[in-house]
């Protein structure tokens, strides 16, 4: 290396992780003598493994098991927990605030730098719809998917203990906003749980629930194809799944969601899985963006006209070289992300050592999704599969991706033991609330909108 580089990674998700990961192994002797360092800024000390979401919010997964811990796998770098508020690439400094600087009341601090890896993901993209900030879940993060299955199963405790049949029918209502995986293998995977825990109250059947899924488009699941999409659908309305394409979200205020064809649902479960946008940090950079707020990359995978800045995942618009089509970018999904994340660091050790850097070039192999247990679509190199092959396929492959071998082996011992005991089908909504118990005892009040779960 010509001199001492500082590598600022900013973002811990798949992009970053992946990236500090293989830059400790191609820098490992500069690592060892000092002429490099890696500073990884995430909000949070873990990578979330996001396809294992919808199977940990069913019980299938415990959480710790949908996270990897960062400091452990990224042991030769610093990882600093905090948000990185703005970035001036013009002076190689980054604005960053974290929990210290709150405690301390200084202000956020400057990191300096010589190289920028830029990969804060993306966040999730709302409407300007009335009641969705008050009423509506979220399925982004490992918090948001335990939140959602504790507010499922206790919504079946208030529906089994009240006589009032209007609470009871908007307790038994769930309306999933979003066609895509999220929306549907969140969707699927918790009707499938709720099914099966239906079967231990003595006064709610499967029948008495209502789960409706709400698409903008014309289909859904578009990675796997008009086909498997059509299927999905047709599987989806068997399990009485009421599924409305090309109708949208209008109003959920007072807890009742109100669609585009007129249709009125009382509810008290409203899942917004309806897309995501940039990371706002983006905007706060002086780096060049695209027009969806994506910053415009190379091939290489640099920020196109500028030196000593990278990107990729969610947050990069990377030219697709595999194309026919000329102007096409690569999918913003964790298959690109993954083989994006090894190249750009392959890269920034070459761009080190005065080599020459490397092409992303990568075809899009295909996709799987979960429909829930047993059941699945999936368009992988041409080839259709349908119903247990495909989720079984879904199964093998996110476990061949899920990182470290410890997740990997913690997955499959949790998958092996719930195919030979019942599931868990326990609510723990008080996590979300742990001192409102001893509040009381001290004499103090309950939190009047979440007494006690998480509703």
């Amino acid at each position: 290396m010509k001199e001492r580089a500082r590598i600022l990674v900013v973002g811990g998700g798949y992009v970053g992780m992946y990236t500090a990961l293989r830059l400790q192994q191609k820098l490992k002797q500069e690592l060892k003598r000092g002429d490099a360092e890696i500073t990884v800024i995430t909000p949070d000390p873990y990578m979330t493994y996001q396809p294992f979401l919808p199977e940990a919010a069913a019980g299938s997964i415990s959480p710790r098991h949908v996270v990897v811990p960062l400091r452990r796998v990224l042991d030769r770098c610093r990882v600093v927990i905090g948000e990185a508020t703005s970035i001036d690439h013009a002076k190689r400094t980054a604005t960053v605030a974290t929990l210290a600087t709150e405690e301390e009341g200084t202000g956020p601090d400057q990191l300096s730098y010589d190289e920028l890896v830029l990969a804060p993901g993306s966040v999730s993209r709302t409407l300007p719809i009335p009641g969705l900030a008050e009423f509506a879940i979220g399925f982004k993060t490992v918090e948001e998917a335990i939140g959602l299955r504790n507010h499922v199963i206790e919504q079946m405790d208030i529906a089994s203990s009240t006589r009032d049949p209007a609470i009871r029918d908007a307790a038994l209502t769930f309306v999933f906003v979003g066609g895509g995986y999220a929306g549907v293998e969140a969707l699927g995977e918790l009707e499938d749980m709720a099914r099966y825990a239906s079967r231990y109250y003595h006064n709610v059947k499967a029948d008495d629930m209502k789960w409706i899924l709400v698409e903008a488009s014309d289909r859904v699941l578009p990675e796997v194809g008009a086909e498997m999409g059509k299927y999905t659908v047709t599987q989806l309305r068997r399990r009485n799944i009421d599924v409305r394409l090309r109708t949208r979200l209008d109003s959920c205020t007072d807890r009742v969601a109100v669609l585009s064809d007129g249709a009125r649902f009382p509810t008290r479960t409203v899942v917004w899985t309806a897309g995501v946008k940039p990371h706002p940090i983006l905007a706060a950079t002086d780096l060049p963006l695209n027009e969806r707020g994506r910053l415009r990359c190379t091939a290489q995978l640099t920020v196109d006209g500028t030196t000593h800045a990278w990107a990729a995942g969610d947050a990069a618009a990377v030219p697709d070289v595999t194309a026919s089509e000329p102007g096409t970018e690569t999918a913003p999904n964790a298959q690109h992300a993954v083989r994006q994340a090894k190249v750009l660091a392959d890269n920034i050790a070459r761009s080190l050592r005065g080599e020459s850097l490397e092409t992303y070039s990568h075809t899009y192999v295909g996709s799987v999704a979960s429909l829930g247990l047993h059941k699945g679509v999936a368009h992988v190199y041409g080839r259709k599969l349908k119903g247990y092959p495909a989720w079984f396929m879904h199964r093998v492959y996110h476990l061949s991706r899920v990182p470290t071998f410890n997740r990997k082996a913690r997955v499959l011992a949790e998958w092996t033991l719930s195919g030979l005991f019942k599931r868990e089908i326990v609510s723990l909504g008080s996590l979300e609330h742990p001192r409102a118990e001893f509040e009381l005892a001290a004499g103090g009040k309950p939190p009047q909108d979440h007494p006690k779960g998480s509703s």
